[in-house]
């Protein structure tokens, strides 16, 4: 009976905690691919454009094709806990970030021969363009005291226009090999370099975590601003911080997209990945209305996002039909994640390890 109670309480208090949610949904389509298709799991090698040895097969394209998301996670993830809003326009930002790519590598040619500026150089500046907008969408959440999402709706709305307009209207081409590195393969390395890049942001933001106090910073303005200032804390450049810290997972995540093809389209390009980054910072069982949060489930549920992504591809989902099918399974995931449903959870496991006590000593 012993055994019994604390095989109960156990379950519980796993229920209880925040990254059940995400791993349990994990493991839910790793079973449901395990028993459909076992393929779904099979690595082969196989060969680049280039002739180099590449790993191919789902896992590797649900891990790569996360990359950009996982990056964006991490900055939605801070804005979501200082403001308690959302920022829609990253998607925008990215067809900004890839255009001013473009712009610096293909100066006013459409396909040059050469590279008019370095690689580095054309990265910087689209890092400084999407940092200064996200400080423009900082600005008017913080001081302005603008909604998260209405204030960032103005660059939703206008983004891909002014993406379209710094290379007035035309598609660039970059011709170099060594630009579509970054979003593909390196040579003689067989796993896709946007992989590494994640990896990296994420040891990069859990290393600023750890060693600042931009986290214990963002979770108190989240919690309670007037409070966080009583104790010397500035809310409103907090706030304006975390857009700004945005703005350059936006840059990363646009200089691998446009790396990927070595083009852009400025209607097409991160349609949508906001609402996936969005869900991916609900879906780690954050609040969405700002506060704690945990890094690391964010990343788990971008990761589980592409996973079921990939899944409804695999079994020919019609692409039109992909956002519903889509949209509730993730209800389901973000409603059981939520803090008040996990609570409920716990107490209904409560009451029957309780129950079972009582049960005994009256058979007794």
């Amino acid at each position: 009976m012993s055994s019994n109670k604390n095989f109960k309480e156990m379950a519980v208090s796993l229920v209880r905690k925040q990254l059940f949610i995400p791993i349990a949904a994990l493991i839910i389509l790793v079973l449901f691919n395990l028993i459909a298709d076992p393929s779904f799991f099979r690595i082969s090698l196989g060969q680049s454009s280039g002739g180099f040895p590449v790993l191919t097969g789902y896992l590797i394209t649900i891990l790569d094709n996360a990359s950009e998301l996982v990056i964006l996670a991490l900055g939605m993830t801070f804005v979501t806990a200082a403001s308690g809003g959302q920022d829609i326009s990253v998607g925008a930002g990215i067809a900004i970030a890839g255009s001013v790519v473009l712009r610096m590598l293909c100066g006013n040619e459409v396909s040059p021969a050469e590279l008019q500026s370095s690689i580095v150089v054309a990265f910087l500046a689209c890092a400084v363009v999407s940092m200064l907008f996200g400080a423009f969408n900082g600005a008017l959440v913080a001081y302005f005291k603008i909604q998260p999402m209405v204030a960032t709706l103005i660059l939703f709305t206008a983004g891909r226009s002014i993406a379209a307009w710094i290379n007035m209207n035309r598609l660039p081409i970059v011709t170099d090999p060594v630009f579509s590195y970054f979003g593909n393969f390196l040579p003689g390395i067989p796993v896709p370099t946007p992989i590494f890049i994640a990896i990296v942001c994420v040891a990069l933001v859990m290393l600023l975590l750890k060693f600042t106090n931009i986290g214990l910073y963002t979770q108190s303005v989240g919690i309670n601003a007037s409070s966080s200032r009583l104790n010397g804390i500035n809310p409103e450049f907090i706030k304006f911080i975390t857009y700004v810290i945005m703005g350059l997972c936006v840059a990363i995540a646009g200089f691998i997209k446009v790396s990927r093809f070595s083009t852009i389209n400025y209607s097409v390009i991160a349609k949508d990945i906001e609402m996936d980054a969005i869900l991916a910072v609900a879906l780690g069982g954050n609040a969405l209305s700002g506060g704690k949060f945990n890094m690391w489930a964010s990343v788990l549920g971008a990761y589980v996002i592409q996973f079921l992504t990939t899944t409804l591809y695999k079994f020919d989902v019609d692409s039109t039909a992909l956002p519903a099918y889509k949209a509730v399974v993730v209800i389901i995931l973000v409603v059981l994640s939520c803090p008040i449903v996990r609570e409920k959870m716990s107490a209904l496991g409560k009451k029957g390890s309780a129950k079972a006590p009582a049960a005994a000593k009256g058979g007794n």
